[in-house]
């Protein structure tokens, strides 16, 4: 079906929200250009632990955004049943041993929600899910919530891409980073660094952590929570772990190949230092510390290597919930900005373009509005 509010949009941004946001307006029939400054999944799409999930606490709109976003991509699992960059192995999760454990009231929240999930003692874990060391898992226990897994984000903007590109849409990758182009109170599209401009009906901007100085360009606000994060990937490894684990000391994720990532909020605390041009320093003792932590927690506490790291800043709202919709202060300009990227990507992509092509508001997306950040 055609939409006739709008004929064409510029996205600019190559990441999970650009690119399913993109591939929802073309199937709408709209003609779309992506602009990216570099190859996609350059930026935060390419470093995220893309856990699927709406585990722990937060606000019912998010927890159903979410759970929507879930069930997407338990559809996308289906059309690809044997895809190695997307499985649904569940999750597990506990706490330190300390004042701040809050397992019996995450699991309490968790099933008045109806999430599913199960409380289990270390010695349950093993029957449950493989590949734990449980020595790790403190007295308090731990939560196993099977309908959580993972995706390879930069796998699946890939495979987004393609249905993009054979329904007509343009990607641009070789002209720079671009800004978005306001004239009379209007966003009329977008120019890269090199000059190039393009005209459109609308311009989505999901660059991720550039998202709220972008704006600001504009002179509208939106309140910016986001730290550094750093990624590590391993090199391969024979290992029955399945499951994603989320504990006191390190995140570990299955990834493609037999390859975990690995990430943790003090390790990007201790280990990345922020050079006066903007690059990244990081340590490789801290490094090192974050394989040990997630070794201890691995059945058997392998030896695992670096393939790779990745580091930047991970979206995060002043506010913690996401920011999608159009700034209704400049017509035609719309945004997505936001955690959870990897687990909200397909839901943010489809309600971000049911409203660029119609112009309606969608209910789901009413807390999430960017002119709530104007009345603080």
């Amino acid at each position: 079906m055609t939409d006739n509010t709008i004929s064409s949009a510029i996205i600019i941004g190559a990441g999970i929200f650009g690119v399913s946001t993109g591939v929802q307006l073309v199937r709408r029939g709209i003609r779309v250009t992506i602009l990216n400054d570099g190859p996609p999944a350059n930026g935060a799409s390419g470093r995220s632990l893309s856990w699927l999930n709406s585990a722990r606490m937060r606000s019912e709109p998010y927890h159903r955004l979410r759970m929507a976003g879930i069930d997407r991509y338990r559809t996308l699992s289906v059309r690809y049943p044997d895809a190695g960059w997307l499985r649904f192995d569940g999750g597990l999760t506990w706490d330190g041993d300390d004042e701040r454990n809050e397992i019996a009231a995450a699991y309490r929240h968790e099933v008045s929600l109806a999430y599913d999930a199960q409380r289990l003692s270390a010695d349950d874990v093993a029957g449950v899910t493989p590949g734990l060391d449980a020595r790790a898992i403190t007295p308090q226990g731990a939560i196993f919530n099977p309908g959580e897994g993972w995706v390879d984000l930069p796998t699946l903007i890939g495979v987004l891409l393609e249905e993009f590109s054979a329904r007509g849409g343009t990607l641009v990758t070789d002209q720079g980073a671009a800004r978005v182009l306001v004239e009379g109170g209007r966003a009329l599209g977008a120019e890269t660094a090199t000059g190039g401009r393009f005209r459109a009906d609308a311009v989505v901007l999901a660059t991720g952590p550039a998202v709220p100085n972008m704006v600001a360009e504009s002179g509208q606000t939106i309140d910016d929570g986001t730290p550094v994060a750093l990624l590590v990937q391993t090199k391969p490894l024979a290992h029955p772990l399945r499951a994603v684990l989320n504990t006191p000391r390190v995140a570990v994720r299955p990834a493609p190949g037999g390859t975990f990532s690995l990430d943790a909020d003090w390790a990007a605390d201790e280990g990345v230092k922020v050079r006066p041009d903007g690059g990244y320093d990081i340590d490789e003792t801290v490094v090192n510390a974050l394989l040990a932590e997630a070794a201890k927690v691995m059945e058997d506490n392998p030896k695992l290597e670096v393939a790779s790291i990745g580091v930047g800043g991970k979206p995060i709202p002043g506010d913690g919930e996401p920011v999608i919709g159009a700034l209704k202060a400049i017509p035609g300009y719309y945004v997505a900005f936001s955690h959870s990227g990897a687990t909200l990507g397909p839901i943010v992509g489809e309600l971000l373009a049911y409203e660029v092509a119609t112009g309606a508001e969608h209910p789901m997306l009413a807390t999430f509005r960017p002119e709530r950040f104007l009345s603080q």
